[in-house]
């Protein structure tokens, strides 16, 4: 365990590395969501065991500061991301009564398609003003999505573990 002005007391919990602080976003429905610091496995797949350091929670702090005061725009960024996806892989199966054997969906707009996003798991901050948001995507709840910010611009969009 470890003490940081920013983070308070910060721990091993079951994914990495967590603190006391918790992300709570009206964006989402769930509230208190862990922020994991750091990555979970280093280069070799090894989980990491050593805890951040000072000047790597320092880092985090920044980063995530930015994040929540960019977080506005940043959700614009994710529906128009998330949306270009959903029609490029799933909305011909979702749209189409014959493919998917149900009434379609419906979801023709970005803030539509954002109610199947809002099932958040977990944020992990990381180096160099990265940041991985983990969510439990209703659409395919066998991969879910995960997004990758890179200085609050939307870098990545895959399954969880993807990106």
């Amino acid at each position: 365990m470890k003490n940081h002005k920013y983070w308070g007391k910060v721990e091993e919990d079951w994914a990495g590395f967590s603190s006391e602080i918790m992300f709570d976003s009206e964006y989402f429905d769930n509230k208190e969501i862990t922020i994991f610091l750091g990555s979970e496995f280093d280069d070799d797949g090894e989980e990491i065991e050593i805890i951040p350091n000072k000047s790597e929670l320092d880092d985090f702090e920044n980063t995530y500061k930015k994040f929540l005061s960019s977080l506005d725009e940043i959700i614009e960024k994710i529906k128009n991301k998330t949306f270009e996806r959903y029609l490029k892989l799933y909305a011909h199966y979702y749209e189409n009564e014959e493919k998917s054997g149900e009434k379609p969906l419906g979801i023709s707009t970005k803030e539509k398609h954002f109610e199947s996003l809002k099932d958040l798991n977990y944020i992990r901050i990381l180096e160099n003003g990265n940041i991985k948001i983990l969510i439990h995507y209703k659409l395919d709840t066998e991969h879910g999505i995960e997004i990758r910010l890179e200085n609050n611009e939307v870098i990545d969009i895959g399954g969880i573990a993807e990106t």
